[in-house]
């Protein structure tokens, strides 16, 4: 399965570092040579211990030069007003610098410049990794394996994801990238006001409560199937905390358990029951105008959502307290709109 259908199928106190990371709060914008700072962490925060899927790595003291691996670790670092020295490029759904649009209104509400970008396409970059002379790597919600996490912890320490490659929850991702920062306070205090967000736009689309839903992919490649993403899914798991509920038939037709998705043949598509369905694709009518596919009852009832902007289809893939707010003002209408089909 490529990079791209793992992500889709597969978003405080002290003084801000630019050339290094920020290490302070995003109302100083002010920058440095890139010298390091004991500034910006909380009180005990060092040494900490942080228990991952390859073991544990312990940081003795605040990092002042940050690298990222993976799509949304630099979101986790940047919300904390940390600005890394290096991040991924951001390749599906990223702007014209490899970045992403709300990344970049944080990053010049703090002040700062964009991180030196890298390309994972072909795996992890070591080399442009080392040059970016990192003293911690985060990688919280990526697809490391084994012996990428042994490479690079010969660079520095490395906070790898908890369990499974690439479902970290985003409020874990932000509780492990606080940690390793020396801020946990902060990113707690992140999460409630990002949930708080939620909570209030949700509010506004009462519509959308308690309805069930299906969030799969159909593509114009291969209409002979749909994938359906599993609740350890980002996607499916950022959709819930807006108050709509898995379609119990996700885990029926689940052979595949512990998966992020699975194949169902198109025929099969009038079973998968629920009030909405969520549709990724690569055109706006594959599924609606499809023989098959379109006989999934949300979308013959109009009830469904179809997916196809890669930006906005990012902010599901890796919500986080930077992209959650544009997944809000984006698909809480278009929800509710299909809510109020579903009879």
């Amino acid at each position: 399965m490529t990079r791209v259908l793992r992500l889709l199928a597969v978003l405080v106190s002290g003084v801000l570092l630019l050339s290094a990371c920020s290490t302070g709060p995003a109302s100083t914008g002010g920058s440095s040579s890139g010298t390091a700072s004991s500034a910006g962490a909380e009180a005990g925060a060092f040494p900490v211990t942080i228990k991952h899927a390859f073991g544990q790595t312990t940081i003795e003291k605040q990092p002042t030069r940050v690298a990222t691996i993976g799509w949304s670790d630099q979101d986790m670092a940047l919300s904390l007003g940390v600005v890394p020295v290096g991040s991924t490029k951001i390749t599906y759904g990223g702007n014209g610098a490899g970045s992403t649009d709300w990344f970049d209104a944080k990053l010049k509400e703090l002040g700062g410049t964009q991180p030196t970008r890298w390309d994972e396409k072909d795996g992890v970059p070591f080399d442009a990794v080392a040059k970016a002379n990192p003293d911690v790597i985060l990688a919280t919600n990526s697809g490391l394996t084994q012996a990428d996490y042994d490479k690079l912890t010969k660079i520095a320490p490395v906070v790898a994801y908890p369990d499974q490659a690439w479902t970290t929850p985003w409020q874990t991702s932000l509780t492990m990238v606080g940690q390793a920062l020396g801020r946990p306070a902060a990113a707690k205090k992140a999460e409630q006001e990002t949930l708080d967000r939620i909570r209030t736009a949700v509010d506004q689309h009462p519509a959308v409560k308690g309805r069930t839903f299906i969030f799969a992919s159909a593509m114009s490649t291969d209409t002979s199937k749909l994938s359906v993403y599993t609740s350890v899914d980002n996607r499916v798991r950022v959709l819930s905390e807006l108050g709509l509920k898995v379609a119990p038939v996700v885990e029926q037709l689940n052979s595949s358990k512990g998966a992020f998705y699975y194949d169902v043949s198109a025929e099969r598509a009038p079973k998968l029951t629920s009030d909405i369905a969520m549709i990724y694709s690569d055109a706006k009518d594959v599924a609606t105008k499809d023989k098959l596919l379109s006989q999934m009852p949300a979308i013959k009832r109009g009830a469904s959502v179809v997916v196809t902007d890669e930006p906005e289809a990012t902010t599901l893939t890796t919500p986080s307290p930077l992209s959650i707010p544009t997944l809000l003002s984006t698909y809480l209408p278009q929800l509710d709109a299909a809510a109020q089909k579903a009879g």
